[in-house]
């Protein structure tokens, strides 16, 4: 079976279908920037991280736990916690992408987010096989999430007293906003009282930071096995 198309006219298409999704993507890029330096990150470990890992969530989920000495285990397990997801996501792709030669596929796949995921496999359903949609909306997003992470960086290095302007709950109010954009109904109760009793029951009970590995944990694994079948 001979491989999809990879054209430039589909990049261009993938890019034009990401515009509405751009300005959410500066908001949030801006918010992360902040609460980076807040976290004590420096312009170019800030930009990195948002370069090299290009997953928001995550990353604001590793900030929460950034600490001195730097808790290397923790992080590393809550980021690949949070981006579980992506394994489902990739390989949904595997019919599409399977075709293309192996290093093109995998560069691609390292645009992966929700966003330019759901575009490119609605526009694919409706008969667009051009890989290059996934690559132009990831690319679209991935220029703006760095670009205004940068920024939001920048322009918190430039406030002299962040608490002043509470900056300083910035990291807890994005957690929430995100929180609620999750949530899916009286379904997900339960696991979400059961990561938030683990998180403060091993808060109380064991230093450092693994409260919020342990309660993400906690609550992922109710919601898995909890579930109505149905």
């Amino acid at each position: 079976m001979s491989p999809p198309p990879f054209t430039s006219a589909g990049v261009l298409r993938g890019a034009r279908l990401m515009i509405g999704f751009v300005p959410s993507s500066i908001a949030f890029g801006l918010g992360f920037g902040l609460a980076a330096d807040q976290a004590g990150l420096s312009l170019l470990e800030s930009t990195l991280m948002s370069a090299l890992l290009f997953a928001g969530t995550s990353q604001l989920a590793a900030l929460q736990i950034w600490t001195a000495p730097l808790p290397f285990w923790p992080i590393v397990i809550t980021v690949m916690a949070v981006n579980s997801r992506q394994f489902l996501m990739s390989a949904t792709m595997r019919p599409w992408f399977g075709r293309l030669p192996r290093w093109r596929a995998y560069l691609t796949l390292g645009l992966l987010v929700d966003a330019n995921w759901a575009v490119a496999m609605r526009e694919r359903a409706r008969g667009d096989q051009d890989a290059g949609v996934f690559l132009g909306a990831g690319l679209v997003l991935y220029v703006f999430w760095t670009a205004s992470s940068a920024l939001g960086h920048a322009v918190g290095a430039m406030i002299p007293d962040p608490r002043a302007l509470a900056l300083d709950y910035i990291v807890p109010g994005f957690c929430v906003v995100l929180l609620l954009g999750m949530w899916r109904g009286k379904g997900d109760l339960v696991p979400w009282l059961v990561a938030a009793a683990t998180a403060v029951l091993v808060a109380t009970l064991v230093p450092g930071n693994w409260h919020v590995l342990a309660g993400g944990l906690a609550g992922s694994l109710v919601g898995a096995f909890g579930r109505d079948p149905r």
